[in-house]
């Protein structure tokens, strides 16, 4: 079981988890050494912090 880190809440940890291994399973590189399941290795770099979200900046456009 990986922990979570301090500050992010369990929906943000998961969301973000889950992106990741959408991207690893499309053949992104993995930024930590080892045999996992896409699933826990996408955990493990959220909870080491190897990935993480960027705020949306608030100036972007809608959709036309």
């Amino acid at each position: 079981m990986v922990k979570r880190p301090v500050g992010f809440g369990a929906f943000e940890f998961s969301v973000i988890a889950g992106l990741r291994a959408a991207q690893l399973a499309r053949g992104c590189t993995p930024r930590i050494e080892g045999v996992f399941k896409r699933a826990t290795l996408a955990q493990m770099e959220v909870a080491q912090r190897l990935v993480c979200r960027l705020p949306l900046p608030l100036d972007v456009p809608a959709g036309d």
